[in-house]
This record gives structure tokens, C-alpha cells and sequence, in this order.
């Protein structure tokens, strides 16, 4: 998937129905540091207060 896209399905299901990244992976059945090496690939990086990547 195109990491600009996944970026903002990702932050929205962040904003909208995840408590955390972690609770997001685990929902979804993703692994966590794949999802966040796969979007720091494309210059995007979590962000714990704000909760989303940009």
C-alpha cells in the first residue's frame, strides 16, 4: 500500500478508535515496528502526544 495513503487510514483509525499504536496493532493483527519502519520509510514518524505520525 502506498505509505501516503496507509499514513491516513493509520491516523485516522488513531483519532478515531485506537487508544494507542499498540492497541491499533494489536486490533488489526499488525506488528507494530513493521508499521512504524514501513512509514519512517516515507518520513513519517510517531508522535506519543499528539498520537498520530507526521
Amino acid at each position: 500500500m502506498d505509505p501516503h495513503l496507509l499514513v491516513g487510514l493509520v491516523n485516522t483509525e488513531l483519532r478515531n478508535h485506537a487508544k494507542s499504536l499498540a492497541d491499533l496493532c494489536k486490533t488489526h493483527g499488525l506488528k507494530q515496528k513493521e508499521l512504524v519502519l514501513r512509514l519512517a520509510q516515507a518520513d513519517y514518524h510517531y508522535n506519543e502526544e499528539t498520537k498520530q505520525f507526521r
